[in-house]
């Protein structure tokens, strides 16, 4: 009998101290959980780098933008790797090149490209952390088991409660569970066809004809469209930030806005040329002593992931992602090991294959275009590229001419200091072999690193040296 009793007190004693134990370390979690900011991804869709008034475009009001600005860091240099919605929205979420994610092209209808289901994805690894998880707007990357949200999970269910969008993101924001959340906002604007907010007029006479489009009535008309759709896109960012303050979570919210690829333009989206790929880029870390700052660091997109999970508090340091966290840059102006970036593209549309690999430095650019032997592929802009063309009798796309953006040699290199719009290919000037064959180098070695598919043309590229050897 006492044996019993000591047993049972044993097993008493036992089961208190597991409590203490369990509630320990659920308070500590707890702890740890509260303790971590709020994140908030603003991406809009097809924003060029210029196209906000804190980027010094004086035609377009952007206050929202302007407002993070003057609380956070602007990038000068951020850079997409893919210029297209869907390919470029899978780096965005995983850190990894999309021909490494398997995400290679868009993923609505008949296009069908979608991640590989091994991928882990940047909301599914907040979720771990604890985070509360909420997905707004445009979504355009697959499969959902990939880029898993929690209210999708919930929207899946039948008996879900339909509530306007503003209403699920007020009850997401105030929620005083103790849980941080990610909240990924996405905009349809200024992608086509534009829409405007309100009453906001901006005159086509007035704006400055970017460099890489033809100063026609058509195009300027075009383009104060699209000025008015980004203002658009702002308006929803500006009330973001007011309803963050009215529910005092400003001063604990991390805020990064940016776009996918560059303006929906001929020129710009769909080419790595610089107003495809170099884009807005602005992050608010409520917790940076310093305010305002203007950096120079060069951005990938591929570092979008590690550096939201790093200002999270989560240890990076064994995961692999071909970025990485710019959470040193963020105090700085000018940036120490940020001066080289990487692009890979390859699909827009199913019909529209066109790999590319890009490096890029301060100075050079070198593109490979490696299906250099096909025309470059227009899609659905194809008609109205066309009739452009033969309505206003052009030669020439703003300042490159039309035949040499419709037929691409097989490598441009381009001196950014000296031709900023990329127009004066020395990649077949026999000065300059010595760069062409230094970046390419680089590029091979991008391409082994980062499990290119596409390496296999480094093989021709080997082939063709050959033939040219033995048919001389």
């Amino acid at each position: 009998m006492n044996t019993l009793n000591d047993c049972g007190n044993f097993l008493k004693v036992l089961f208190c101290a597991f409590l203490i134990f369990w509630s320990g370390t659920i308070s500590a979690s707890n702890k740890k959980t509260n303790n971590r900011p709020n994140i908030i991804l603003y991406v809009v869709d097809d924003l060029g780098t210029n196209d906000a008034g804190c980027y010094g475009n004086p035609f377009i009001k952007t206050p929202g933008i302007d407002a993070l600005a003057e609380a956070g860091t602007r990038f000068t240099h951020a850079f997409c790797t893919s210029p297209s919605c869907s390919a470029s929205r899978s780096v965005i979420l995983t850190g990894l090149h999309n021909h490494a994610n398997g995400q290679y092209g868009h993923s609505h209808g008949k296009f069908h490209f979608s991640a590989f289901s091994n991928i882990k994805s940047l909301p599914v690894m907040l979720e771990d952390e604890g985070y509360r998880t909420m997905h707004i707007g445009k979504f355009h990357v697959a499969p959902l088991e990939v880029f898993q949200f929690q209210n999708q999970k919930e929207n899946s269910k039948e008996k879900t409660k339909k509530i306007s969008v503003d209403e699920r993101i007020d009850q997401f924001i105030s929620d005083d569970s103790g849980s941080p959340f990610f909240l990924y906002y996405c905009t349809m604007e200024p992608h086509r066809p534009f829409k405007r907010h309100g009453s906001d007029t901006i005159r086509a006479e007035d704006i400055v004809v970017p460099n890489h489009l033809p100063d026609i009535p058509a195009i300027r008309s075009d383009l104060a469209k699209y000025y008015m759709s980004a203002q658009r896109a702002d308006k929803g960012l500006l009330n973001l930030i007011e309803k963050l303050k009215r529910e005092n979570k400003w001063d604990n919210t991390i805020i990064l806005f940016t776009s996918d690829n560059g303006r929906p333009f001929m020129g710009a989206k769909l080419n790595l040329y610089e107003p495809g790929i170099r884009l807005p880029f602005v992050l608010r870390n409520p917790f940076q002593k310093r305010h305002g700052i203007v950096s120079d660091a060069m951005i990938s997109f591929t570092d979008i992931t590690p550096t939201l999970l790093d200002l999270a508090g989560v240890d990076i340091s064994k995961l692999n992602f071909h970025g990485r966290s710019i959470k040193s840059q963020l105090n700085k102006e000018k940036s120490i090991g940020f001066d080289t970036i990487y692009a890979s593209h390859t699909f827009h549309e199913t019909t529209m294959y066109y790999p590319m690999r890009m490096i890029r430095d301060r100075r050079y650019k070198l593109i490979w275009n490696l299906a250099y032997g096909q025309p470059f592929p227009l899609g659905v802009s194809a008609e109205r590229f066309a009739k452009l063309i033969k309505d206003n009798q052009l030669a020439k796309f703003g300042k490159r001419l039309i035949k040499d953006f419709l037929q691409r040699p097989k490598f441009e290199l381009y001196d950014l200091i000296n031709d900023p719009d990329e127009v004066n290919n020395l990649a077949y000037n026999l000065e300059y072999q010595h760069l062409v064959n230094f970046y390419k180098s680089k590029l091979y070695d991008f391409q082994k690193n980062t499990d290119d598919l596409w390496k296999v043309y480094q093989d021709y590229d080997e082939l063709e040296k050959y033939l040219i050897e033995i048919t001389k």
